[in-house]
């Protein structure tokens, strides 16, 4: 009974799929969370943008 436990796991098998799962974060591939990490990066850009404009901490020249 301990034995065949023992052998479930040295199984690699078992390794290798949970190798394999840790490179879908979320479902997505390393691709597809670049993107969304660019998205989120020109999100908060324009949002912090819009928030100095909003609070005239920059004005721009034809607002002047």
């Amino acid at each position: 009974m301990f034995e065949e436990f023992r052998r479930q796991t040295d199984d690699s098998a078992f390794m290798d799929d949970v190798m394999h799962e840790g490179r879908h974060f979320l479902g997505m591939t390393p691709a597809q969370r670049f993107i969304v990490a660019l998205v989120l990066m020109m999100m908060a850009i324009i949002l912090g943008a819009l928030l100095l404009l909003d609070t005239y901490k920059i004005v721009p020249p034809f607002l002047g």
